[in-house]
């Protein structure tokens, strides 16, 4: 990839004043895409038919409800595809936007191909590692009278982890492929109406958000359909139906093992070329934001894709995958504690929710239109976050409906009739939370609400007191959020709890699938959430054509409040991310404690911090969190330094990039960011693999010769709850923090305190570059970060809930087994 960055016809300004270097080698595109692409149309219909037949015969083996999940997630495809033509059929501008776009293309596609490519090859170590762990477990007469032996074992669980890996995959491609070809649509748009513009990046987010969506429930599907049939749950002599769900926990943990990579790498990537490019462009030579001449643009824009594109694909599916698993474990627990007659109803609840997320969301991508009003974003249209919010809106009426008709299909049953209706309660707790999450980022990261107002305000007093009016602002975001977590998490626990279930002894039950059921309500728009999101890094790119290719200012002005409006969609997914993030991390927890429990056939309902051991797994889990955070900014400070020595010596080497008469390296850039990334993500994803498997082995060990066996699950488990606590609250910080910073820089741009190139403007310029591996590298990782740790543990103990159950267990005087 290096060589094909570094190669291109660089010829002087006065000669060719709009063209950009040739950085095309060869096609970066997937081996499987350019597989497809060359076949027969008939051919390709006819395997589509085959594949999706037997999708479908494997549904009806298993359950009704799973050939309408297929059935919702096969019609999105389709819908993707239409919105796919409709994007594409628009211009792409004159031969200069087009020739800019192809760098960016070429540069995004080269280093997802580099990048994915490293991923890859750990990612089958770690099958190779994990299949071998699980040939050495010794089964027992029921696994082997069901079938499930240690190779079944272990190849269901390599094949979950391996599915899920390349689903979270095509995820990020599938963002980044979208991405890198609407920007330069949306900039051509941008010169005849600013509401075409704004609905071309919209239906291009849409287009990536509905298939990201639809592989993680259609893959979570294909997986449950497919060992239901495979090891023939619920007929004599084989597994139960409510132990299913704990095989897919692999499909999970790899899809947030690529997830957690991509977004290192991704938002190292991204960062350190916006800071370099930022701090010697506009700070040391006074040139606007994606100027031409500037060495680094380039690798900014490619950034943009392969940070906020690719690896936010990557995240949601990720997060809509463990959120569905833990969801369907919970509930098939609780099925089988209260010996209900047919539990399928409370496992599949998860896909039949987020199959509505489809459709509602699709409705809210249509309802934002085009006008016949051109002109400018000031005079003949809104402004594009009403815009958004209105289909946000209209998303979250329709999810009202169809979440209530849901927990009436699915979750009636006859021991307790109202049941239901508390957990649509409870779903509806979670789309409260989703929404107030979405207004508290918004209030704190938009320009036309006051803190960033008092933050742009603080630029103009210096460079240091608009760092700490930035800190302090994020600090303090922390607490809405966290409050509003914090009811959620009670409100939807009790209503679980008062539903009526109860197990045989007659204790509730539902506290932990109510919560579960909130996380769904939460997740229930995630659709039209990472539609928003997509928007933004379309809207970036879009603003950097234009600036590049030198349209008219009446252009850029369009653009550059598509951006802003962006940066604001961008930190509002983040923290509706983190939101999710915080609730499906209580439901992996709460799993990963009910599966010891099981195991172990004692109580497992509570952690005693007071315990030395506990105590030090919690301050080591909270350190964790911290070194992580440390070692992610660490990578783009280092990257970025290499990138601001290379733009200061071509500009040293070749003065005449000021003045239009020599082109700068855009390619040199580029190679340095795409290397220096991939080298960065290592250290800081092997803490995160690592850690909780050193921990809990050396605490078994301490526990194997001091007489508490269980002592390494206890510590694991408080390091899990340390570390999830201190995480969301660092997210939480550093999403908002980064956004306020990047929106105050923007509100500066508009004109006020002096406008750009003023003395507020650069500090505001300083407090953005402070704040970009915040916002995009280390945020967007922690939340990643904290449900791995929690998905690897249950992927431990669903395990070792197989291991032998025929030996005696006895509790010492210490509570010890």
């Amino acid at each position: 990839m290096d060589d094909a960055m570094e190669t291109g016809n660089l010829a002087p300004y006065q000669d060719r004043p709009r063209t950009f270097p040739n950085m095309r080698s060869k096609p970066s595109t997937p081996l499987v895409f350019r597989i497809l692409m060359t076949m027969n149309v008939r051919l390709l219909f006819v395997l589509m038919f085959v594949v999706f037949g037997g999708i479908f015969y494997i549904g009806a083996s298993t359950s009704p409800i799973i050939v309408f999940v297929f059935s919702i997630c096969i019609v999105s495809f389709i819908l993707s595809i239409y919105l796919t033509k409709w994007v594409l059929a628009k211009d792409e501008g004159p031969p200069e936007m087009a020739q800019i776009s192809d760098a960016i293309r070429d540069g995004a596609e080269g280093f997802f191909k580099t990048q994915y490519g490293t991923i890859s090859k750990m990612a089958l170590f770690l099958a190779v590692v994990i299949f071998g762990i699980y040939m050495f477990r010794t089964t027992t007469p029921q696994q082997e009278a069901s079938g499930i032996g240690r190779l079944t074992s272990a190849s269901i669980t390599v094949f979950s982890f391996l599915l899920g890996a390349v689903c979270s995959g095509m995820a990020g491609y599938v963002g980044m492929w979208v991405s890198v070809r609407a920007n330069v649509r949306v900039s051509s748009a941008a010169r005849r109406s600013a509401r075409e513009a704004l609905q071309i990046a919209v239906r291009a987010g849409g287009f990536s958000a509905l298939v990201v969506v639809g592989m993680a429930v259609i893959g979570v599907a294909i997986l449950y359909a497919t060992f239901y049939v495979w090891l023939g749950v619920d007929t004599p002599g084989s597994m139960k139906v409510t132990d299913l769900p704990l095989l897919l926990v692999g499909y999970g943990f790899g899809a947030s093992f690529v997830a957690l990579f991509a977004q290192l790498g991704g938002g190292i990537f991204t960062k350190a070329a916006d800071v370099g490019a930022d701090l010697v462009g506009k700070v040391e030579q006074g040139i606007p934001e994606d100027d031409p001449r500037n060495p680094a643009v380039i690798a900014d824009l490619v950034g943009d894709n392969v940070g906020d594109c690719a690896a936010r694909g990557a995240d949601l599916f990720e997060s809509i995958a463990a959120e569905i698993i833990s969801a369907m474990i919970l509930g098939g627990t609780m099925a089988q504690k209260c010996k209900i007659e047919d539990p399928s109803g409370f496992i599949l609840f998860p896909l039949v929710i987020h199959s509505f997320d489809l459709i509602i969301s699709s409705v809210g991508i249509f309802s934002i239109r085009a006008t016949r009003d051109p002109g400018a974003m000031g005079g003949g249209m809104e402004d594009p976050m009403t815009i958004l919010q209105k289909g946000y809106s209209i998303t979250i009426v329709l999810a009202v409906i169809t979440f209530g008709f849901t927990t009436r299909w699915m979750l009636y049953t006859e021991q307790a009739p109202s049941a239901w209706f508390n957990f649509a309660l409870c779903g509806l707790v979670g789309i409260t939370t989703a929404y107030l999450f979405v207004w508290i980022t918004q209030y704190y990261t938009d320009y036309k609400h006051e803190p960033v107002r008092r933050l742009a305000l603080s630029s103009s007093t210096g460079h240091g007191t608009n760092i700490i009016a930035g800190i302090s602002l994020g600090l303090e975001s922390t607490a809405l959020p966290v409050l509003v977590i914090s009811v959620a998490i009670v409100s939807a626990f009790w209503l679980g709890n008062t539903s009526g279930l109860v197990d045989e002894a007659g204790n509730p039950t539902g506290g932990l699938f109510g919560t579960a059921v909130a996380t769904m309500g939460m997740l229930s728009t995630a659709a039209y959430v990472l539609t928003m999101d997509m928007f933004g890094p379309i809207a970036d790119n879009a603003g950097g054509i234009v600036e590049m290719s030198q349209q008219p200012e009446s252009v850029r002005e369009i653009t550059d409040i598509l951006d802003a409006a962006g940066n604001t969609t961008k930190a509002t997914t983040k923290g509706f991310a983190i939101g999710s993030a915080a609730l499906a991390s209580f439901l992996l927890f709460s799993a990963y404690m009910d599966e010891v429990a099981s195991f172990a056939r004692v109580p497992f309902a509570q952690v005693d911090i007071a315990i030395p051991e506990v105590f030090v797994g919690g301050l080591l889990g909270s350190m964790l969190i911290f070194l992580f955070s440390a070692w992610a900014c660490a990578a783009v400070g280092r990257t970025a330094q290499e990138v601001v020595n290379e733009v200061r010596r071509q500009f040293i080497e070749r003065p005449g990039i000021m003045e239009y008469k020599d082109k700068p390296d855009y390619g040199r850039c580029v190679a340095i960011v795409a290397a220096a990334s991939l080298r960065e993500m290592i250290k800081p994803g092997a803490l995160a693999v690592i850690s909780p498997i050193f921990i809990g082995i050396v605490f078994r060990i301490l526990g194997y010769y001091t007489g508490h066996p269980l002592l390494g699950a206890k510590v694991v488990a408080s390091m899990l709850m340390f570390a999830t606590v201190s995480g969301i609250l660092m997210a939480l910080f550093f999403n908002t923090a980064g956004g306020a910073w990047d929106n105050a820089k923007k509100y500066i741009e508009t004109g006020a305190l002096g406008g750009k190139g003023s003395e507020s403007h650069k500090a505001a310029v300083t407090g953005d570059t402070v704040g970009d591996p915040f916002k995009d590298t280390a945020g967007p990782s922690l939340h990643v970060l904290i449900k791995m740790l929690a998905t690897i543990t249950l992927n431990i103990s669903s395990q070792q809930r197989r291991k032998k159950k025929n030996k005696a267990i006895k509790l010492n005087g210490n509570g010890g087994v």
